[in-house]
């Protein structure tokens, strides 16, 4: 299924990277440059009506940095994820908290979703 880049956004994308929290930043230091297993993730991804943190297309993979800003909507965090698991899309969602605190535990679990989920060997060897 081909994923709609809605490029209205382009701009909004521009600032959300040019603006990033420091767990984005802790997070995207990790998967940039092809450092997690040799995928390339994009970072403040317009997917239709939605920006995601990080977007990986071969794994169809979205990572989300939940911060204070999502605690409140609940509801609208999980329609979202929703709508954009509908297009065959997968989710890992990591709290700021333990981005900053438990870094190794959350790229241990991005690993091991990669791993649990590749379809035969790494784009790039390792």
């Amino acid at each position: 299924m081909k994923i709609y880049y809605n490029h209205y956004l382009k701009e909004i994308s521009r600032k959300l990277r040019n603006n990033s929290t420091l767990g984005e930043i802790l997070v995207w230091n990790e998967l940039k440059g092809h450092k997690m297993r040799g995928y390339q993730f994009m970072r403040q991804k317009p997917i239709k009506k939605y920006i995601v943190d990080f977007y990986c297309s071969k794994l169809k993979l979205i990572i989300e940095v939940d911060e204070e800003s999502h605690y409140s909507k609940p509801e609208k965090d999980k329609k979202r994820q929703n709508e954009l698991e509908s297009l065959g899309l997968s989710f890992l969602r990591f709290d700021d908290l333990d981005i900053k605190f438990k870094m190794e535990e959350v790229l241990e679990k991005i690993k091991n979703w990669i791993v649990e989920h590749e379809k035969g060997q790494p784009p790039h060897p390792l």
